[in-house]
């Protein structure tokens, strides 16, 4: 008992430690989680021991990643991407399996390992690179929607190669023989599943539901993904099988999204615990021994893949460009290149040394893969012409259009906001340059007549082809923070007059974007609920002067009243806003505490960083207490401040 007490420290501290460490550095976390088992691993620190029990229960965690793949799967995405799917992204995993198996077959390693490998290497990070077209405004971009569709295909070959793995290791036979035998049981089980699983799926979803419990109804989705996963494993088939049938199951009910909600923490943890599985099998000693082949595996691995993507997009009709950006995000090796290679090692497919040079040599390339995506724009500028042509085009027909415009205004971003925006102003007369990255946008609303024109608003040489010397204002249509301040910061270099009006989700950032010279920021959440506001008061019988004087004066004080909230369980943030933005918390004033007769200026709550916004007394709501305020049994002490001070200020009030 006190040994799996201290491994299980042991595994909480050092995933914790690592972990933050990641997000801190803006990493993704299961880096950090590789790192955190390669540490306390046998072969580094020796915490861990090479044991099968923590790698059995790390396997749960390929189990409820698989689970979510099914969860997500859409069939309406599939056929509306099939081309890219099942065109670009079935050539990327044929041609890289058999490179990869002829490459590691002429190294001397046997037919079956050769196969493991292969497909270990042919698969990409859809974790790492998703998040990070996502954070770049990148998903909806041609580039964006070729790697989404390849990585859309891997997702889905991990399902067959999860099949194959352990009939490579139990037949002797041809791989044909293996590979044949693995598909007719996997087809049988899942049409036995698929077939009659949906109905009886949708009806016991709806009889749990009924139950109106929280509680019953996470029990049942582990109930359902454990149930399916084990009647596969008595098939003869991977435990993950099961799962992704399981959550493709769901998916077809009305429970999707609920259950994702759900089933997210224990995922992320248990996955978590695979990862961690996965760094304790590297031995830094036979690394370092075999470094040259580590470096070799890392710069085939690489180059390999970046020549077989980049050679099929130009196949498929893509521009030099869009073939590049999308080979250099498919590059890198993924997570489930991890999972295939566990299953491997668990089944002795591979030799120990060629295992944890491959390992090595995915892992590095894992570390690699943000660094390759964020240098992806200076990589294709100075590999493709077309990249040069495409730019110089844009702005030349950027500056044709803003030619001769004068007190124009600038608008980034022609989605719905920009377009609307756009609209107002024309009719007051106004001339309106606008910018905007979705080709595809561009194109429909040029056509339509529309005065926009393709371009990225965060960069320099576009601010001054869009005539910023001679604009009236630009406006930010889009909640990004990161390309907002860079926009600001060339307007203040350029043109420290102009003002700079800058559209953000929430009021996180809207002191910092005072701060960086915007004239007005606007949180959407804020005017959503001042909108609402009114016209709730307007209904209520409120003259419309007094609806407006109030709207006015929250207004000018920058929505200082309704900064902060009472956060609740269905409130999501980021989790870097989530620790930097005010919110509210209650604190009830009891008989005992030390705050009770004493004054607010007594207190020095201000000195923590926290605002008294209100009190409420015997039901009523006073807002802007004043300093001499006398503080009485059962008052309600309403605070806004970040988290930490809320806790302190707390802790002041009730104990001293």
């Amino acid at each position: 008992m006190n040994d799996t007490l201290e491994l299980v420290l042991v595994l909480l501290l050092s995933a914790t430690l690592t972990v933050s460490l990641f997000r801190r550095l803006r990493l993704p976390a299961m880096l950090g989680y590789l790192l955190a088992g390669i540490l306390i691993g046998p072969h580094a620190t020796g915490f861990i021991p090479p044991d099968d029990g923590t790698r059995g229960l790390a396997e749960f965690g390929i189990v409820f990643l698989m689970f979510t793949v099914g969860l997500e799967f859409s069939l309406g995405q599939l056929m509306a991407m099939r081309r890219t799917v099942f065109g670009l992204g079935g050539a990327q995993m044929a041609v890289t399996l058999l490179a990869g198996f002829a490459l590691a077959y002429a190294a001397g390693v046997d037919w079956q390992g050769s196969t493991a490998l292969a497909g270990a290497l042919s698969l990409s990070s859809t974790a790492i690179v998703s998040r990070l077209l996502s954070e770049r405004l990148e998903l909806k971009s041609s580039h964006g929607q070729r790697i989404m569709g390849v990585m859309l295909f891997q997702d889905l070959a991990v399902v067959p190669l999860l099949i194959l793995i352990p009939e490579l290791a139990q037949h002797e036979g041809g791989l044909v023989h293996a590979l044949g035998f693995a598909a007719l049981k996997a087809v049988l089980v899942l049409a036995l599943l698929l077939g009659f699983g949906k109905r009886f799926m949708s009806r016991w979803f709806n009889w749990v539901a009924r139950q109106k419990s929280s509680e019953v109804f996470v029990l049942n989705v582990f109930l359902a993904t454990l149930a399916l996963a084990w009647l596969t494993h008595r098939a003869g088939l991977s435990l993950a099988l099961g799962a992704f049938v399981s959550g493709v199951l769901i998916s077809e009910t009305d429970y999707r999204y609920q259950v994702e909600d759900y089933i997210k923490p224990f995922r992320d943890v248990l996955l978590g615990l695979f990862f961690i599985s996965i760094g304790t099998l590297l031995d830094f000693s036979v690394v370092a021994s075999q470094f040259p082949w580590v470096l070799a595996v890392l710069v085939g691995l690489l180059l390999l893949k970046l020549a077989i993507v980049y050679g099929l997009g130009r196949a498929f009709g893509d521009i030099d460009s869009v073939a590049l950006r999308t080979a250099l995000a498919v590059a890198p090796a993924g997570e489930f290149g991890f999972v295939l290679l566990a299953q491997a090692e668990g089944v002795r497919l591979l030799p120990e040394a060629v295992l944890q040079v491959v390992l090595a040599a995915m892992l590095v390339s894992m570390l690699l893969s943000p660094l390759i995506i964020m240098m992806s724009d200076r990589i294709v500028l100075y590999c493709c012409e077309s990249e040069w042509a495409l730019r110089s085009l844009a702005l030349h027909e950027l500056s044709a259009r803003s030619y001769g415009a004068q007190k124009h205004v600038i608008v980034c971003g022609y989605g719905r906001s920009g377009q609307n925006l756009a609209r107002f102003l024309e009719q007051e007369g106004l001339t309106v340059i606008a910018l905007d990255m979705d080709p595809q946008r561009v194109r429909a609303a040029a056509v339509a007549g529309e005065s926009v024109v393709f371009g990225d608003a965060g960069r320099r040489e576009v601010l001054v082809a869009a005539g910023l010397h001679r604009a009236a204002a630009v406006v930010v249509t889009f909640a990004d923070t990161a390309v907002s301040l860079a926009i600001i910061s060339h307007v203040r270099e350029l043109e420290p007059g102009l003002p700079v009006i800058v559209r953000t989700f929430d009021d996180a950032d809207l002191d910092r974007l005072k701060d960086a010279g915007a004239a007005e920021v606007v949180p959407e959440i804020l005017e959503g609920s001042l909108m609402l506001a009114s016209h709730a008061m307007l209904e209520l019988g409120i003259p419309l002067a007094r609806v407006l004087k109030r709207i006015r004066q929250v207004r000018s004080e920058r929505y200082h009243l309704m900064r902060g909230f009472f956060r609740g369980i269905t409130d999501e943030t980021s989790e870097s806003a989530e620790q930097s933005q005010p919110r509210m918390h209650s604190v009830v004033i009891n008989e005992g505490a030390y705050a009770n007769g004493r004054m607010l200026q007594e207190l020095m709550l201000e000195d923590l960083g926290v605002e008294v916004t209100a009190i409420r007394r015997h039901g009523i709501r006073g807002l802007q207490p004043s300093a001499e305020t006398r503080l009485i049994p059962m008052d309600v002490v309403v605070l806004l401040g970040v988290p930490e001070s809320l806790a302190q200020a707390e802790t002041r009030l009730l104990q001293g």
